[in-house]
């Protein structure tokens, strides 16, 4: 019983370590994972999957086809024939009741179909193919907004917890203030309005402190969801804000040049280009004849009694070869008007290619603005926030030696602290813009080619 009850207990605590399963995770581990694990980069995945499956089922349709048909049949009453009854000798002018064929019957044919040509085929083929290739395109930017999410979630956790610790120092440092200033009050060397200056700061920081550490506790749930794990599994953030914001000041993504066919943006836009003409060519193809073959070899055995299992008794054969041709000749100027439209399609098609080119280019100025303008609010906030704890630490000292009111204190800390929320603020900032103008650029290469899914669905 003993050794039972410690058998269970092992089992308990292996159980629960397994669903504690804890993380620990870089900022380049983390994207790396939710390519991999990321619930709308697995349906990516799996939409190149289809694709592929999808093509083949294309082309398997213009191979030979062979199909089998086995048949029994048993005439319960079976149909009657009336001849005329001098046939078989009888009187002129009456008939005689006759039973043609045997009660049961079984019959077992295979067909072999093959199609010749048709135009609609070889359109289909290239539609497949066109497909498979707007998948792939699908799963890459699908691909690099999975990483461009990570990267804000990553970030907003470290910001979330800079911004604890921020508020727990200055927490700390309100309290000290505001029992001192209380002491002195309390003899008499002050006004109470000193102290509630104070306590309405202080107040201010704690309900800033809470709402921060309930902020930290939903932008970790918010990775774990981009990452694809549970929102319960703990994760240790190995980088911090220094060390990202040290990677992202990158001035030279500022002249990086625009290959515009390899912007992802662009890459759809272009596949439904190409969908479009194959639509129009797909409507061409339905005027021309389509030629199909065939050959097919039956037996059948015929039986007054169920006996198509005895080897002795007979099976005829019978073998039919064929050609068939489809000609269209008139349809009313429906395959005309049906052409006309997939055209039309196409020339819009083309106007949106050219607009998303010029959108593309737009994009890229606008995260180029968007990267520099986060440097230097990133320079600038860190030059306000050493400002701003300069002048902080003078008014405590004047306020100490009784040379400044804790009005101006206040007003010297609430400026601190505005100064250190825009300080960390720019710095997510600047690593959010970093990955807008790469996600524009196409860097890195996040494609994935559907060789590297066959073999796994």
């Amino acid at each position: 019983m003993k050794q039972f009850i410690i058998i269970v207990v092992l089992l308990t605590s292996l159980t629960t370590v397994g669903q504690d399963k804890g993380y620990s995770f870089s900022l380049d581990e983390a994207v790396t994972f939710a390519l991999d694990s990321n619930y709308t980069a697995l349906n990516a995945r799996r939409d190149i999957a289809k694709a592929i499956k999808q093509k083949w089922e294309t082309t398997a349709t213009g191979l030979p086809q062979l199909s089998g048909n086995i048949n029994y049949q048993n005439n319960l009453k079976q149909q009657v024939t009336l001849i005329p009854a001098e046939f078989s000798g009888g009187e002129p002018g009456t008939f005689v009741p006759v039973v043609f064929g045997t009660k049961q019957n079984a019959s077992a044919v295979a067909t072999l179909n093959q199609l010749i040509f048709d135009g609609s085929y070889l359109v289909g083929l290239q539609a497949a193919k066109a497909f498979l290739d707007f998948s792939e395109n699908a799963a890459e930017k699908t691909n690099l907004e999975v990483r461009k999410g990570v990267i804000n979630a990553y970030g907003s956790v470290l910001l979330a917890e800079e911004l604890i610790a921020i508020f727990k120092k200055n927490k700390v440092t309100l309290e000290k203030n505001v029992f001192e200033t209380r002491k002195i009050f309390e003899n008499g060397l002050t006004e109470e309005e000193s102290v509630e200056q104070l306590e309405i700061t202080l107040l201010d920081i704690d309900t800033q402190l809470k709402n921060a550490e309930r902020s930290a506790v939903i932008a970790k749930q918010m990775f774990n969801v981009a990452l694809g794990i549970p929102i319960e599994s703990p994760v240790l953030f190995e980088d911090t804000l220094d060390t990202l914001v040290e990677e992202s000041a990158n001035l030279e993504l500022l002249d990086s040049t625009l290959s515009i066919e390899e912007n992802i943006d662009y890459k759809i836009a272009f596949n439904l280009t190409e969908q479009r003409h194959l639509e129009m060519k797909l409507e061409k193809s339905k005027a021309l004849p389509s030629i199909s073959a065939f050959v097919n070899y039956g037996t059948s055995a015929f039986r007054d009694e169920f006996s198509f299992l005895d080897s002795g008794e007979p099976w005829f054969q019978s073998s039919v070869v064929g050609v068939s041709m489809n000609v269209p000749i008139f349809s009313s100027g429906m395959r005309s008007a049906k052409t006309q439209r997939a055209r039309i399609a196409l020339d819009q098609a083309k106007t949106e290619l050219e607009e998303t080119k010029q959108n593309v280019t737009l994009q890229l100025n606008t995260a180029r603005s968007n990267y520099q303008f986060a440097i230097e609010k990133f320079e600038n906030s860190k030059k306000n926030k050493a400002l701003a704890e300069r002048i902080e630490t003078k008014n405590q000292v004047k306020f100490t030696e009784g040379l400044s009111t804790s009005f101006d204190l206040r007003q010297a800390q609430t400026q601190l602290y505005s100064a250190q929320q825009q300080y960390f603020q720019s710095m997510l900032d600047l690593i959010n813009s970093k990955a807008e103008i790469e996600a524009v650029l196409n860097l890195p290469d996040l494609r994935i080619e559907s060789e590297q899914i066959k073999g796994k669905y």
